[in-house]
């Protein structure tokens, strides 16, 4: 009885706090930029934590609890930067409501995922701020968030950030403009947020920078040493504002070796992330690749930087080849063919829509060979160099 009426006061709580947050926003309409935003945000931050754990949430003390060996990475940044074995983690495009599709794939493999990576722009809508409930949430089911940070410039209000030339055009040469500080204001708030969450956290701005056509941050736009006086700019004023909790992954584009040309500096990063995806014969330019053809090439290359290396984005199509032996092929040696690599995150992504004109099938939930292929695989790591629950 004294539970039923705890959940029945503790949902009256949450609708309550939910009106207040909906009347402050219409009451304060366009003035309700600033500290009073960020009241609103942290509001609705508790009412959706409140509402989680009234209805169970996703099971976070059982998951936390398995994965407690991961704590002291997941707590300590020094630790993170550094780690002794060989992380797992998952991007999933069915996250944006739940987790229930991570724990799914967990269920399937068998051990659990301590990284968990989702992406997010730039921009001045509310969404596009520090991801406050997304990071919260990871943390809480006891995994570190991995947030891919993509500088689109083109969601701004101009009224605020505004820019000379035309307004299509604000893409072209955008490093320049970050680097200048146009976006001080911006990046300045996202820190502070960074900050306030306080748990070590992935962040992976900018990625794939030297490839020139797929993102506007590319060098179709922007010369290598506009991308490095950007990155160290956008670092100096995460240190500025105290967000020390954010581990940096400066993450290239294996295929074009330019990327030598886009390095910001030890001092900059601390890890360094590649993606590692096998797109098979699904288009006129590609074809089937090993793991090996596409990381192993540049494996020694990215080890002398000195820093842990993730494979940031890892997966293969079924076009052209056995997706199943390609994953095996791929994990099975991992820390012991390639020992500088400290982190490995599943691209499960059912709905890719980044590079063809029609969406990518990446994803390996359902996909029973694919999934034994991964939890063999990754269970056959030597106990002191890596485990299945890490």
């Amino acid at each position: 009885m004294k539970t039923i009426a705890y959940r029945a006061s503790a949902t009256l709580l949450v609708i309550f706090l939910g009106l207040c947050v909906f009347s402050l926003l219409v009451f304060a309409g366009s003035k309700s930029r600033g500290p009073l935003e960020d009241l609103a945000a942290g509001v609705t931050s508790k009412v959706a934590y409140l509402e989680k754990s009234m209805a169970g949430g996703y099971s976070r003390t059982g998951r936390a609890a398995a994965l407690q060996r991961f704590d002291r990475y997941r707590t300590q940044t020094g630790l993170l930067n550094a780690p002794d074995t060989l992380l797992t983690g998952v991007y999933d495009n069915n996250t944006e409501e739940s987790y229930e599709s991570v724990t799914t794939l967990e269920d399937s493999l068998g051990f659990k995922l301590p990284i968990i990576h989702f992406y997010t722009a730039w921009g001045s809508r509310k969404d596009q701020g520090f991801p406050q409930l997304r990071a919260q949430t990871i943390s809480d089911l006891g995994s570190v968030p991995m947030i891919t940070w993509e500088p689109w410039l083109n969601d701004f209000d101009p009224a605020v950030y505004p820019v000379p030339g035309k307004p299509s055009q604000v893409n072209a040469n955008g490093l320049t403009a970050i680097a200048a500080g146009k976006y001080d204001a911006y990046i300045d708030k996202w820190a502070r947020d960074a900050k306030a969450f306080g748990k070590p956290f992935f962040l992976r701005f900018g990625h794939e920078m030297n490839d020139p056509y797929r993102y506007p941050w590319g060098p179709q736009n922007n010369k290598p040493a506009d991308f490095i006086a950007a990155w160290r700019h956008v670092v100096t004023r995460f240190r500025l504002q105290g967000a020390t909790n954010a581990s940096w992954v400066w993450s290239p584009h294996p295929a074009y070796t330019t990327y030598r040309e886009f390095y910001p500096g030890a001092a900059y990063v601390n890890w360094v992330g590649i993606t590692t995806l096998n797109y098979g014969t699904v288009a006129p330019w590609s074809k089937w690749y090993t793991f090996d053809e596409i990381f192993g090439k540049a494996y020694d290359e990215f080890s002398h930087y000195g820093k842990p290396l993730m494979i940031s984005e890892i997966g293969s199509l079924g076009v052209g080849g056995n997706k199943a032996q390609w994953f095996k092929d791929a994990l099975a040696s991992m820390p012991f063919k390639y020992p500088a690599v400290k982190a490995v995150v599943l691209f499960n992504n059912s709905n890719d829509v980044s590079t063809t004109y029609k969406a990518l099938d990446w994803s390996i939930t359902l996909d029973k060979p694919v999934l034994t292929a991964v939890r063999e695989a990754v269970g056959g790591w030597h106990p002191a160099t890596a485990s299945p629950a890490l």
